[in-house]
């Protein structure tokens, strides 16, 4: 190269890496081009959530990505300009003449107070999402949303970009142009503003957080008003057409919360045979620890005026997705190799004989002795269970495992967006809200693997290891019952815990995700009833 092109190539990369474009400048060029986010990732040699990052001013480009980032802004900026109405931010900052004197500037009117929200452009309503025979969104090439202009692989029935369901906020129009003002007296003497303190990078993203957790809650009330619209009133009907869409509406939920997660995932891994159903009606390998417990001292046909209170644990599900989780491609290790504090996945393990009949067995009620396959939920609830806090196993044999690199908040914004939702649909007495939520997060778990009415991941090792937090997080409330002096006479599914004595004195009764409250039903043994010993 000659010392010409040197020089100029240098002076290139001065002029480009002199300014960035804001973060909303940078999601409206890729916008406007049509590139997805792994279309412009794959192109600068980073992941698609660090181009997430980077529209969303969590982060900022750095070498080596920063400079052909800032060629493809430029190059977008000279086809797709801004609006005529509106500053030309993104040329002033890629200028080939930065000495150019700045021009003369109008005077600036006073602020004057914001305009009332404008109402849904008459284009916008009544946008439906398309959707299959099995009522499922249909999803086509990735394109801005007509309503939000966020990118979105969903669409309208007429063909067009559309967020699953319409969650999404509608485009107000620009609202008009204030009348100038007349040019403000001189001040008597010029005083230097304050600078405003600039706020750090953890205040930033958590700023961020806190608006996208905001607009994300909007999206569920929004989901509810337009299908309570839809019914005409009818409820019920209402309630079918949410738990229907619930689904497609949950993963857009789910898809908006990891925008700015640290980390990309394999929502597509290669499964080992384990985790592979031989028929559809025949399930994979992994046993789940299932508990279905009832005390060998206590019987509801023995003669006896034990009172029993059962007792329903709120959203067990919603709390499970609180677990840790493998995040990439499950890899097979033998002996210990695959256990540790941040892996997760399934082993084969053959767990110790379990000694304590007034206590749920933690693996559950099992045929057949031996070596089985479990999940890491398992695995962990047994190793506490070994530890010299507990002390009331051995601790069980790992032979061989399944596990990737691991988090345990992998869900968790989902989680909390949801728990959010439900605590306050509760408190407003919002039951079709209520039963929304709790469709979606359900749903979610039972779909995340090989289901065919979720084609957007296939983890049944996710599936399985959340089924088993819930189970151990259930195991957990019957110690603490045990601990405080009540017997556990029963404990079923993920949910259903049935104790002797004052409860009340150990859990807090209500209907928020950390307490219980008494299980109501038709069953003779709902709610409270009493049951006699066996054997004096």
């Amino acid at each position: 190269m000659s010392e010409e092109n040197s020089v100029e190539a240098l002076l290139e990369e001065a002029r480009l890496t002199a300014a960035m474009p804001p973060p909303e400048e940078r999601l409206r060029l890729r916008q406007a081009a049509g590139f997805s986010r792994a279309h412009i990732a794959a192109t600068v040699g980073v992941g698609r959530q660090t181009v997430a990052n980077w529209e969303t001013g969590v982060s900022n480009p750095t070498p080596p990505a920063r400079y052909p980032y800032l060629r493809i802004l430029k190059g977008l900026a000279d086809i797709y300009p801004p609006p005529a109405t509106a500053p030309d931010p993104v040329a002033a900052l890629f200028t080939d003449e930065p000495n150019r004197p700045a021009p003369a500037q109008a005077a600036v009117p006073p602020p004057t107070a914001p305009a009332p929200a404008a109402a849904v452009p008459a284009a916008f309503t009544g946008l439906e999402t398309l959707r299959g025979e099995d009522g499922r969104a249909i999803e086509g090439d990735p394109g801005p949303c007509v309503r939000c202009g966020v990118e979105t692989t969903y669409q309208s029935t007429d063909g067009r970009p559309l967020h699953s369901g319409a969650m999404c906020q509608p485009a107000a129009p620009a609202p008009p142009a204030p009348a100038p003002a007349p040019p403000a007296p001189a001040p008597a003497a010029a005083v230097a503003p304050v600078p405003a303190p600039v706020p750090t990078r953890p205040q930033r993203r958590a700023k961020s957080a806190d608006r996208a957790q905001a607009e994300l809650a909007a999206l569920i009330g929004r989901a509810v008003q337009e299908e309570a619209e839809r019914a005409g009133g009818d409820e019920e009907a209402a309630l079918k057409a949410l738990i229907k869409r619930a689904i497609p509406d949950v993963m857009h939920l789910f898809n908006e919360t990891r925008a700015t997660a640290r980390y990309d995932y394999t929502a597509y891994p290669a499964l080992p045979e384990i985790l592979k159903k031989p028929s559809k009606k025949d399930p994979d390998q992994i046993w789940e620890a299932r508990p279905r417990f009832h005390h060998p001292g206590y019987s509801l046909k023995a003669p006896g005026d034990i009172r029993v209170t059962a007792l329903d644990v709120n959203a067990a599900y919603l709390s499970a997705l609180k677990v840790w989780l493998p995040i990439g491609r499950l890899e097979h290790s033998t002996g210990a190799d695959g256990v540790g504090p941040k892996r997760s996945g399934v082993h084969l393990i053959t767990p110790a004989p379990w000694a304590h009949p007034h206590l749920p067995d933690p693996i559950g009620d099992r045929d057949e002795p031996g070596a089985l396959w479990v999940t890491d939920a398992t695995l962990r609830l047994l190793t506490r269970l070994s530890g010299p806090r507990y002390g009331l196993t051995e601790a069980p044999v790992v032979h061989e495992s399944w596990t990737s690199g691991a988090t345990e908040n992998f869900l968790d914004a989902l989680r909390k967006l949801l728990g959010a939702a439900r605590e306050e649909a509760i408190a407003n007495r919002d039951t079709l809200t209520l039963e929304y939520v709790k469709a979606m997060y359900s749903k979610f778990i039972s779909t995340m693997g090989e289901s065919v009415h979720n084609r957007e991941m296939v983890r049944p090792d996710w599936m399985h290891n959340i089924h088993s937090q819930a189970y151990a997080n259930l195991w957990g409330k019957a110690y603490k019952a045990h601990q405080a002096g009540l017997d556990v006479v029963a404990m079923t599914g993920t949910d259903e815990l049935h104790v002797t004595g004052d409860w009340r004195q150990v859990f807090t009764e209500g209907r928020g995700v950390s307490e219980l409250k008494i299980k109501h039903g038709d069953g003779k043994t709902s709610g409270t009833y009493t049951v006699g010993k066996v054997g004096g």
